[in-house]
C-alpha cells in the first residue's frame, strides 16, 4: 500500500532495513509479465530473468542514474520472435533482436543531434496508437488457443479442445481481473502474477500440473544461454531482418511515452535531463544485452510507473536492487523450473485479459492525443494499419523472403502519414515535441 511515512526522490538510498522489501516489492509487480514472454515464445524465463535484470542496469548506468525505470521483457516481439524462430531458431530471433537494439542506437544518436520533431513527425500517435491495437489483436489467436486447447501449438485440425483446461483459463481470469478491480493498492499492481499464483493452485487441483521437472531441478544452476560464437553463430537474412527491425518503430514509440508519464509521477523532466536520447539507448544496449545471452528484447514497462505512483519510492538503487535480485533468481534452478511447469490454460487466461489491455492501450493513445477520428484524414491511417495488421497481409519479396503483419501495418502508416495531406487545423507535432530545448 501507500506508504505517506517513506518517500524516496531519484537519488536517495533507502534505509538497509527496508532495501530489499522495497525491491523484491518492485520486481513482483514486473515478475509476471517479465517471465510470461519467454513461456510464450520459447525461450528460458531464467535468461530472461537475468537479461531484465542486467539491462536495468545497464539502462541506470547509460541514463546517470537519474530515471529510476525497469526493463522487462517486452510484448511488442513476440509475434516476430516466433517468426523468427521458425526461420532459423532462436538463433535468428537473436540476431533480430540485436539489430533492433542497434536501430535505439541509431535514433538516440539522430535525436542528441537534431531534436525530436523528426521523431514525431514519423511516428505521431495516428500511426503508433493502432499498431499497438495490431499487437494486442495479433496475439489474441494465441491466447484463445492456449485457454481452450491441450495443444496448443498443433495445426488446426489437429488440436484437441478441453473443458479443464478452457475452465482453468477462466478462472484464472477471473482472480486477475478481481485482483485488479478489487485490491487496492500495491497488490493491485500484480495481477497477473496473481492470477498465474492462483490459476497454478486450481491446475494442480485439476491434475494438468507436471511436478517432474521441479523435483529433478538443483537449487541453483545455470540457466539454457544462447550466446553468439559460443552456441552458434550468427548469419545475418533480410528476412529476419524485416520481421524484427520494424518492430523498433513501435517500441520507441512506447518508450517515448512511459518517459513523459514517468516524468509526470516522479515530477522531474526526464526527457530534457537526462534527455530521450539516453533512456533510449538505454533501453537498446539492454535489448542488445538480452540478445547475446539468449533473452527476449527489454522494453521500459508501465508497471514500474504504477508501483512509483503508489509507494512514491523513486529510488533509483531500489530499482537497481530488483535487478540485481532478478538476475540471482535466474539462477535458482528450481524457480526457472517451477515457471516451466505453469500449465499453458494457466498462461492462456492471464494472456486473454494482457493482450487485451495492450490493444486497449493502443485505443487510449488515440485518446489520450485527442486524435480526431473523424477527421478523413485519421480514419483512412488507422483502419489502413489495423486490417492490414490483423488480416495478415504481406509483401512477398521474393521465395524466401516477405514481409508482413505488425512490421507491413507500421510501415504503412507511416508513408500513409507523411504522405496524405493534413487539414488545416491538424498539428504535426504531439506535446513531446513541445518540451524541447
Amino acid at each position: 500500500m501507500k506508504n505517506e511515512n517513506m518517500v524516496l526522490d531519484v537519488r536517495d538510498i533507502p534505509p538497509a532495513g527496508q532495501w530489499l522489501t522495497l525491491s523484491l516489492q518492485h520486481l513482483f509487480a514486473m515478475f509476471g509479465a517479465t517471465v510470461l514472454v519467454p513461456f510464450l515464445v520459447g525461450l528460458s524465463p531464467g535468461v530472461a530473468l537475468i537479461s531484465s535484470g542486467l539491462g536495468t542496469l545497464a539502462y541506470l548506468l547509460i541514463t546517470r542514474g537519474r530515471i529510476p525505470a525497469y526493463l522487462g521483457s517486452s510484448f511488442a516481439f513476440i509475434a516476430p520472435i516466433i517468426a523468427a524462430k521458425s526461420l532459423g531458431g532462436p538463433e535468428a530471433a537473436m540476431v533480430g533482436s540485436f539489430l533492433a537494439g542497434l536501430v535505439y542506437g541509431v535514433v538516440a544518436l539522430l535525436i542528441s543531434k537534431f531534436g525530436l520533431k523528426w521523431l514525431m513527425r514519423i511516428l505521431p500517435p495516428i500511426v503508433v496508437g493502432p499498431v499497438i491495437i495490431v499487437i494486442g489483436l495479433g496475439l489474441a489467436g494465441t491466447a484463445v488457443n492456449m485457454a481452450m486447447y491441450e495443444n496448443p501449438g498443433a495445426p488446426p485440425q489437429d488440436l484437441i479442445y478441453s473443458n479443464t483446461h478452457f475452465l482453468v483459463a477462466l478462472a484464472t481470469l477471473a482472480i486477475t481481473v478481481a485482483c485488479a478491480i478489487f485490491i487496492k493498492g500495491f497488490f493491485g499492481l500484480i495481477p497477473i502474477l496473481a492470477g498465474i499464483i492462483g490459476g497454478y493452485i486450481i491446475a494442480f487441483f485439476a491434475g494438468i500440473v507436471d511436478f517432474s521437472g521441479v523435483i529433478a531441478a538443483d537449487i541453483f544452476e545455470r540457466p539454457g544461454f544462447l550466446i553468439p560464437f559460443a552456441h552458434y553463430t550468427p548469419s545475418l537474412s533480410w528476412e529476419i531482418v524485416l520481421i524484427m527491425v520494424p518492430v523498433a518503430i513501435v517500441t520507441l514509440a512506447e518508450h517515448t511515452g512511459d518517459q513523459m508519464v514517468l516524468s509526470k509521477v516522479v515530477g522531474k523532466n526526464f526527457v530534457e535531463e537526462p534527455g530521450l536520447h539516453r533512456s533510449i539507448l538505454g533501453d537498446g544496449v539492454a535489448t542488445i544485452i538480452a540478445s547475446l545471452i539468449g533473452g527476449p528484447p527489454n522494453t521500459t514497462y508501465g508497471e514500474n510507473i504504477g508501483v512509483l505512483a503508489i509507494t512514491r519510492v523513486f529510488s533509483v538503487f531500489v530499482v537497481g536492487g530488483a535487478a540485481v535480485l532478478a538476475i540471482m533468481f535466474g539462477f535458482i534452478g528450481k524457480i526457472t523450473a517451477l515457471i516451466g511447469s505453469i500449465p499453458t490454460p494457466v498462461m492462456g487466461g492471464v494472456s486473454i485479459l494482457l493482450f487485451g489491455i495492450i490493444a486497449s492501450s493502443g485505443l487510449r493513445m488515440l485518446i489520450d492525443n485527442n486524435i480526431d477520428l473523424g477527421s478523413k484524414r485519421n480514419l483512412i491511417i488507422s483502419s489502413v494499419i489495423i486490417v492490414i495488421g490483423v488480416g495478415g497481409a504481406f509483401i512477398k519479396v521474393s521465395d524466401q523472403l516477405q514481409l508482413s503483419g505488425m512490421a507491413l501495418a507500421a510501415i504503412v502508416g507511416v508513408v500513409l502519414n507523411l504522405v496524405l495531406p493534413r487539414e488545416d487545423n491538424e498539428s504535426d507535432l504531439s506535446e513531446l515535441a513541445e518540451t524541447e530545448k
